[in-house]
């Protein structure tokens, strides 16, 4: 019976891969990837020999139509993204909408995500909480923290190691030196660093090093 499986994939540590999400690997037709060689690598490390299309933002309106026609002829198709959980703050979205509006079978698995533990880290009020992934680059970007500053709940974003000092500077700007950030990057890796404190000092931390690696989780109090 033809199904779609959005397979999670470890942010850092293999070891957080789950046996349910090996036997999926092993067991589906063929895979569709953000990165293939990313992907490649992962089959590899738990030697697993299987077929690895690209699937990612740039061409997933183009390569979906062929997605689903095999899915309609009985394929069984892993979806995974380079890390963590398809879908989330990358390509997942659309495929997953073509499949229910044609009465396919979905199954997502559990497995990895990187916000969650950023989260839990933080030390923030989590019974309540807004994730809003990568704030937009450009256009709406101001439009977006002038409404975020007066959310009351913890607020959850995805950063680049690029774009994070000018993201925490911006958060100051908008929310006030004084709100209360968590920073967290590397997640599950060897180098795991999570930085809290007010959004004055842990902008400060980050602008004071010569480099910044790794990708990021931003987690600030709510405004009260």
């Amino acid at each position: 019976m033809s199904k779609l499986y959005i397979i999670p994939t470890p942010i850092g540590n293999l070891e957080d891969i789950t046996l349910r999400a090996l036997r999926i690997l092993k067991e589906v037709d063929y895979i569709i990837a953000e990165d293939t060689r990313v992907t490649h690598n992962l089959l590899k490390h738990f030697e697993i020999t299987k077929k690895i299309y690209s699937y990612h933002k740039f061409n997933e309106h183009k390569v979906t139509e062929n997605i689903i026609n095999n899915l309609k002829a009985g394929a069984v198709i892993g979806m995974v993204s380079d890390a963590g959980t398809p879908a989330i703050s990358d390509p997942g979205f659309f495929i997953v909408r073509e499949c229910i509006i044609n009465n396919i079978d979905v199954e997502c698995l559990t497995g990895p995500t990187a916000f969650v533990p950023a989260l839990v880290l933080s030390g923030l009020p989590n019974e309540s909480f807004v994730f809003e992934g990568f704030l937009p680059v450009k256009k709406g970007r101001q439009t977006k923290l002038t409404e975020l500053a007066t959310e009351r709940r913890t607020i959850v974003l995805y950063e680049s190691p690029h774009r994070i000092v000018k993201t925490l500077e911006q958060i100051k700007e908008y929310f006030g030196p004084e709100r209360l950030v968590s920073v967290s990057r590397e997640i599950s890796k060897m180098y795991e660093e999570t930085v809290r404190g007010s959004i004055q000092f842990v902008a400060e931390n980050f602008k004071n090093r010569t480099s910044i690696k790794g990708e990021f989780v931003i987690t600030i109090n709510g405004s009260k």
